[in-house]
């Protein structure tokens, strides 16, 4: 996994294909988005490298030609780690640590180190330690090519599979154990959702670094851990909100990333059930990334896998204090658009700023008002209406 090194960081270079399902244009913002998390993980970007392939080559992943031009590379500015924008294969890992003489690390071995990086609690980290066992699985035979290089003379014929035997056993007790704990917390945390009794929950979800734990500050006052960095915070936060005299809990749930890991989706269940079992969905949306509508799709896609797309839900656009002022002026336009897409309430804020803040918490009151009324009919008449302002 990255590691800061003594005094610097480590020297990294990124690798993209183009291809039917991919773009020029796409890759090139795909590989910011690597770029953005190699930086999180401690690794300064030295270069991109992108080839246009109809397929990635089944050994490789790169063609012959390519890969050579990388080995100059990489002996020329001694680069310390190559990282792929794909998952690998174990036997394409394997073949380019073996050609390129470096650290191959896959987009999915990155998020998995980020997550390692940012997770504070036992709970949080038992769930990445079990995705990081996941994925080493079926990847331990690459980590034995030391013995490859010596095998052939006497005493030295299968010691290598006997140590990776040893291992895979000793991994997958691991996971039977880590799930056997996680499973125990799962329990706790479902009675945890229970105790809340029938007060009306609602969800923070978006794509990760768009303001969701900023704006859990602004919304309870509380002090939620937030950076400008990905996967800032992972540890599931809830707090009681009162707006306008009406109380609901108020969720902060970890961002979702595209090409969010398999493993990691099934690690984190538990905390996701928060979305799940949530009553509203409050979808946090960075209006400032020129690519917004696309990680709004990607939230959408997870939140289809989870079967939580179809619930309640407010569009929030925050970052709207980093707009152009070109862009500033076309909010209202943007914003009428939007209505005409969604039927989902849809509101201009800056979390940072505190603007339009107060508009938010009018729609959050007559959301969850709706809810609350369904719940407690008998209750109507303590919830006035409101205007919007």
């Amino acid at each position: 996994m990255i590691e800061k090194k003594e005094n610097s960081y480590e020297k990294v270079i990124l690798i993209g294909i183009i291809n039917q399902h991919q773009t020029a244009e796409k890759v090139k913002e795909y590989l910011d988005e690597l770029a953005f998390l190699s930086k999180t993980a401690g690794g300064a970007v030295i270069k991109s490298f992108v080839q246009k392939l109809d397929k990635p080559h089944p050994k490789t992943f790169l063609g012959t030609g390519k890969l050579q031009e990388i080995r100059d590379y990489i002996d020329e500015y001694e680069i310390d780690s190559v990282i792929f924008d794909d998952e690998l294969s174990p036997a394409q890992q394997k073949n380019l640590e073996k050609f390129l003489q470096v650290k191959i690390i896959d987009r999915t071995r990155l998020i998995l180190d980020i997550f390692a990086q940012r997770a504070q609690t036992s709970y949080a980290r038992t769930q990445v330690e079990l995705a990081q066992y996941q994925y080493l699985l079926p990847r331990l035979t690459g980590m034995w090519t030391h013995l490859e290089r010596q095998r052939g003379g006497i005493g030295m014929r299968g010691p290598g599979e006997t140590e990776i035997e040893t291992d895979r056993r000793i991994i997958r007790n691991k996971i039977a154990l880590l799930k056997k704990k996680l499973k125990a917390i799962d329990k706790q945390m479902a009675t945890q959702r229970g105790n809340r009794g029938k007060m009306v929950r609602a969800a923070l979800v978006g794509y990760t670094n768009v303001g969701k734990s900023t704006l859990m500050n602004v919304l309870s006052k509380s002090e939620v851990f937030a950076e400008n960095k990905l996967f800032a915070t992972l540890d599931t936060t809830v707090r009681k909100i009162v707006v306008h005299n009406i109380p609901f809990l108020l969720t902060d749930t970890v961002g979702f990333i595209r090409k969010l890991p398999t493993q990691l989706i099934e690690s984190f269940k538990s905390t996701l059930n928060e979305v799940t079992e949530a009553d509203l969905l409050i979808h946090i949306v960075d209006i400032s990334h020129p690519n917004f509508e696309e990680q709004m799709q990607t939230v959408q896609q997870i939140l289809s896998e989870i079967k939580a797309a179809d619930k309640p839900s407010v569009i929030v656009f925050n970052k709207v204090d980093l707009l152009s002022k070109t862009a500033e002026n076309q909010q209202k336009t943007l914003q009428k658009t939007w209505l005409t897409k969604t039927e989902n309430p849809v509101v201009f804020i800056s979390a940072v700023k505190k603007e339009n803040i107060d508009k938010l918490k009018n729609i959050l009151y007559k959301e969850v008002r709706k809810i609350h009324i369904k719940r407690f009919p008998y209750n109507d008449f303590l919830y006035p209406d409101l205007k919007e302002t």
